[in-house]
Order: structure tokens, then sequence, then C-alpha cells
């Protein structure tokens, strides 16, 4: 430790400038990579996208008879997960998504400004990783085809998209990594090099197979599940590296780009 930080003072004369002052806390400039990848401005990203999905869902993924919504089957697992707690609530799902950021947050003590110019950023940043897995799913149509589920129209998959994009990454990523974590590191006390890998598979495998368990009426395919194995990988590895809100916008992403596409005219 040096003498200045012992309490010695520095010499000065008249012309020496002082010592530059120790930044204050939140005063330090935050570039964007490390800004993007905060829990806060993971929630601020995503909550354009949750209210999406909630507005689409009552316009476009209802059934105009019965009023019953079409929901992705994560958000439905979540709701049944807090209503065995005796919570029940439509928006449960979008709430555990804002108390688990918000908690982290705080847990991390960053700061609490955000720059509008870091969730533009975000934006098209979640639309680059979206193009290489895009690109691997056309691969496998052409070599090893894919099963193409039935859906209802382009509006309601679009909406369906975005919620995948952000449920789905909150139970195998977001919740499945941390309780990976605690299990793996905090109470085995594994090596980070050993458990982050193995964190990555165990929730891609998850993942994977998530897509073939009731009420999915999928058949199960090595094929598909290879893929979706090599996808959850890819997410993994992006929650890791970038946060929540960048692997749930790659995801809903990769999901609208795909609609998007077989919604094209043949050829």
């Amino acid at each position: 430790m040096s003498r200045l930080a012992l309490g010695a003072q520095p010499v000065t004369g008249p012309t020496t400038p002082p010592a530059p002052k120790p930044a204050r806390p939140g005063e330090r400039h935050i570039g964007y990579f490390e800004a993007s990848a905060y829990p806060l401005t993971s929630l601020l990203f995503v909550v354009p996208l949750m209210v999406a999905y909630e507005v689409g869902t009552r316009w476009y993924a209802s059934d105009p008879v019965s009023h019953v919504q079409q929901r992705i089957v994560a958000f439905n697992l979540i709701q049944q997960f807090f209503a065995l707690m005796g919570a029940t609530g439509q928006y449960m799902p979008a709430g555990a998504v804002a108390s688990i950021l918000v908690a982290w947050h705080l847990a991390r003590g960053d700061g609490w400004a955000a720059r509008p110019t870091v969730l533009l950023g975000m934006a098209a940043e979640s639309a680059m990783y979206a193009v290489p897995l895009v690109a691997l799913g056309y691969v496998f149509q052409h070599y090893l085809p894919l099963y193409t589920p039935a859906g209802g129209g382009p509006r309601a998959l679009l909406v369906l998209s975005i919620g995948a994009g952000i449920y789905e990454e909150l139970v195998f990523r977001l919740v499945a990594f941390n309780v990976l974590h605690f299990l793996l590191i905090d109470v085995f006390r594994w090596p980070r090099m050993v458990a982050l890998p193995l964190m990555v598979l165990t929730s891609a495998v998850a993942f994977s197979l998530y897509h073939y368990t009731p009420p999915a009426t999928e058949p199960f395919q090595w094929e598909s599940f290879l893929f979706r194995g090599l996808a959850g990988i890819y997410f993994g590895l992006i929650f890791v590296t970038r946060g929540f809100g960048l692997t749930a916008g790659a995801h809903a992403g990769y999901d609208i780009a795909i609609v998007l596409l077989r919604a094209l005219p043949p050829g």
C-alpha cells in the first residue's frame, strides 16, 4: 500500500494542479458492452417486448368466441409454478421477469441510469445474433429436413415468437443458470471453468426436450432435437457473455425471422 493511501499528503506548489478526486459511484463512464449486459438495462429492453406480447396475445392470439388466449408453454409453466404457491394472475410471469432482474440489479449495486442509445444498440445486436441461427436452421432444413409445427396465422405466430424469446429464456437461462450456479459453484464448489460449460449444456438439453413434452404435440425427432440443443448452447453462450436482455432479443429475433421467412411465397 502506498504512502498516500496511508494518509501522507502530496507536496504541491503554486503551479501544481490538485490531484484529481476519485470518481463517485455512477460517475465512471460505462461503455456500451458493459451497460448492455446490466440487469436493469435488460429489464428496460424487454419491457416493450412484454407489453407487445400481452397486447398482441389479446388481439391476435385469442379465440374470438371463447376468448381463450394462446400462450407459450413456458409462460403457462411459470403461471402453474406460482399457482402451486397460491399466487395467481395473468401478469405473474412478467412480474417474475421484473422481480428477478431488479433483485439482480440491487445485488450488483449498479447505477440506475440507462441510455436510450444502448437500448437501440441492443436491438441491432439482437438482430445480428439471430442471423447465424437462421443460417444454421437453413442448413438443417436443407440437409436434415426438420418438422414444421402447425400454428396460427402469421400475426399470432409473431406474438408467440416474442413470448418465446422472453419466457423460454427466463426459464432455461435466467432461472436455470442461477439454480445450477448455486448447486455446482456455491454448494459443491466446482471450479467455474468446469461448472459453466456444464450449465450451458444442461440448460440446452432441457431446452430442447421441453419442445416435446405435453402439451406439445410435436413428435420427437433427432434432427430437431440436435438443432434445438445447438440453439440452446448458442443462447447459453450469449447469456453468459452478454446478459439476459440480448439473449431474449436474439431468441425472439430468430423466431420472428423464421415466421416471416415461412410467410414468403414459395421460391
